[in-house]
C-alpha cells in the first residue's frame, strides 16, 4: 500500500514507524526539512520538505499513485485543505485528517465532511481520545492503563504487580485452576523494561507490568487475584479547563454515578468559558499549583487529580504535589515520551500519552482486514488487534491450536454472536467471530495475514 503522510511530528513519524516496518510505500512529507530528514534518516520512507496543502508538493510526493493520505500536521486548516487537493486533484481513495479545533468536530457540522463538501473520510481527534482515556482511568483507578474492546464487555487492563501480589511465582497455566470461574487472561508482560507474550509455563514477579484481558464485570475482582485494591471515585479534580478537560468534565456531568468534580485553570479567558458550559462543575481561576488554592479545591480529600494542561511539567509537579496533599491518585498527561520513566520514581499512578491514542486511532483505519480496533502499546512495542473473521480469513474454521500464529501472539477473547468466549485451545474461529489479538511489533505483518481478506471487503 502507498501511504502519503503529511506532518513528520511525534504522530506523523509513529505512523511512518509502524507503516514502513510493515513493508509499505510511505512518504513523509513536512514544511520543516529537519524533520523530514529524521523521518527518512531513522525510517525506510522517502521524504518530501514542502507545504502538504501544495499541489505541487503532493505532485513530487507521487500522489496519483496513493491509496491514503494521512493529515497530521499541526494546522487543522493545512489538514483539511491537503484532504480536498488529495480528492480534487490527484483522486486519492482514503483520506484522514487529524482536527484539533472543537468547532470542526461539533456534530451540527457533520454535513461538512460529506464527499461533495469537505471530502475527508475519517476525523481523528486528539482531545476527544485523550479525554476518553482519562475517563476510562477512572474506572479502573489502580490500573496504570485501560482500554475497552468487543463494544465494551472485555476490558484490557495494565497492572503494575508489587510485593503483596497473592500470585506471584505461580505459572500462568494454573491461574485457571486457581480462579476457574474468572474470565481473565494475561497476554503480555513487562519485565526489566523488556515486553514478551508470556508462555503458559511462565511465572510473574514483582515489579512485572502486565496486561490482562478480562471481562468488564470481572474487572474488580481481577485488580484483586493482582493485589490492587478497588475504590469508587467520588471527588475528583481536574487541572486544566481547556479542550481534555472541559469534555472530562462534561461527560462527568453526564454520568449517573455523579462523581462530584471541580476544575482549576489558570488562564481567566479559558476559565470563563469553562464555567459557562459547565452546569454543576465548580471553576476556580488560578495556579493549579498553588498549595492555597488546591486546598480551596478539595485535593487534599479527593479520589483523584487529573493534570491535563498542555504543559507536561505542570501536569507532572501538580500530580506530585496533589499526592503530597493527601490526593488518593494522580494522572498526568505527558506528550514527552522520554518523561514517562519518571512516573514511578515520582510516584505518579497512570499517565496519558495523546500520541499513543492518536497513533492507535489512525492504526484502527488503515489496517488490512475487517478491523474494527487497535490500541498500541509502550513505544510501538506491540498492538491489540481486534478485527471480524470473513470467510476468506485463513483463520475461519480453525480451532486456535491449529493456528500457525507467530511467538509473539496470543488471542485475548473470541466474541461469537452476543457471546464472549474464552480462548482455549479448543475453540473454534468461525466466520462472523470477532477475535482480540495482542500482538508484538514484529508480528503484526503476520497477523495481518492470517486476518486478510479479498479486495471485496476493502
Amino acid at each position: 500500500m502507498k501511504v502519503i503522510i503529511c506532518g513528520a511530528g511525534q504522530v506523523g513519524w509513529q505512523i511512518a514507524r509502524h507503516l514502513s516496518n510493515e513493508q509499505n510505500d510511505v512518504t513523509v512529507v513536512d514544511n520543516n526539512p529537519e524533520l523530514v530528514a529524521r523521518a527518512t534518516d531513522t525510517l525506510d520512507v522517502q521524504g518530501i520538505a514542502g507545504h502538504a496543502s501544495h499541489p505541487d508538493v503532493l505532485d513530487r510526493a507521487n500522489a496519483r499513485d496513493a491509496d491514503m493520505i494521512i493529515a497530521a500536521t499541526y494546522s487543522d486548516e493545512v489538514n483539511m485543505v491537503t484532504c480536498q487537493v488529495a480528492h480534487s486533484v490527484f483522486s486519492i481513495p482514503r483520506k484522514i485528517a487529524r482536527l484539533r479545533s472543537q468547532s470542526y468536530l461539533d456534530a451540527i457540522y457533520a454535513d461538512l465532511y460529506r464527499r461533495d463538501h469537505l471530502p475527508i473520510d475519517v476525523v481523528i481527534s486528539p482531545e476527544r481520545e485523550v479525554a476518553e482515556a482519562v475517563l476510562k482511568r477512572i474506572q479502573a483507578p489502580s490500573a496504570f492503563d485501560i482500554e475497552s474492546f468487543l463494544g465494551g464487555r472485555m476490558q484490557l487492563l495494565g497492572i503494575q504487580l508489587g510485593e503483596d501480589c497473592p500470585v506471584l511465582n505461580t505459572p500462568l497455566r494454573q491461574l485457571t485452576d486457581l480462579f476457574s470461574t474468572l474470565s481473565a487472561i494475561v497476554v503480555g508482560v513487562r519485565r526489566e523494561k523488556g515486553l514478551f507474550a508470556p508462555e503458559p509455563g511462565d511465572q510473574l514477579f514483582a515489579g512485572d507490568q502486565i496486561y490482562v484481558f478480562t471481562r468488564s464485570e470481572d474487572v474488580t475482582r481481577t485488580l484483586e487475584v493482582f493485589g490492587k485494591s478497588t475504590k469508587r471515585q467520588e471527588r475528583v479534580v481536574i487541572l486544566g479547563g481547556g479542550n481534555v478537560g472541559l469534555a472530562v468534565a462534561r461527560e462527568l456531568e453526564t454520568r449517573t454515578d455523579r462523581i462530584r468534580a471541580k476544575v482549576i485553570e489558570l488562564d481567566r479567558g479559558v476559565a470563563e468559558r469553562a464555567a459557562d458550559t459547565l452546569e454543576r462543575t465548580v471553576v476556580l481561576h488560578g495556579d493549579g499549583m498553588n498549595r492555597e488554592l488546591m486546598k480551596e479545591a478539595g485535593v487534599p480529600r479527593a479520589d483523584a487529580i487529573l493534570a491535563v494542561t498542555d504543559d507536561d511539567k505542570v501536569n507532572l509537579l501538580s500530580s506530585v504535589r496533589a499526592k503530597a496533599e493527601g490526593c488518593s491518585m494522580s494522572i498526568a498527561l505527558v506528550n514527552d515520551p522520554s518523561l514517562v520513566g519518571l512516573m514511578e520514581p515520582l510516584n505518579i499512578d497512570a499517565y496519558i500519552n495523546p500520541r499513543t491514542q492518536t497513533v492507535s486511532s489512525i492504526l484502527r483505519h488503515i489496517r488490512h482486514g475487517k478491523v474494527r480496533e487497535v490500541y498500541s502499546l509502550g513505544d510501538a512495542e506491540a498492538e491489540v488487534i481486534e478485527a471480524q473473521v470473513l470467510s476468506t480469513s485463513p483463520i475461519a474454521g480453525k480451532a486456535i491450536r491449529d493456528v500457525d500464529f507467530p511467538e509473539g501472539v496470543l488471542v485475548g477473547a473470541v466474541l461469537k454472536g452476543e457471546t464472549v468466549v474464552k480462548p482455549t485451545g479448543a475453540v473454534r474461529i468461525d466466520e462472523g467471530d470477532v477475535v482480540t489479538l495482542f500482538c508484538m511489533a514484529d508480528d503484526v505483518p503476520e497477523v495481518e495475514r492470517l486476518l486478510q481478506v479479498s479486495i471485496d471487503f476493502f
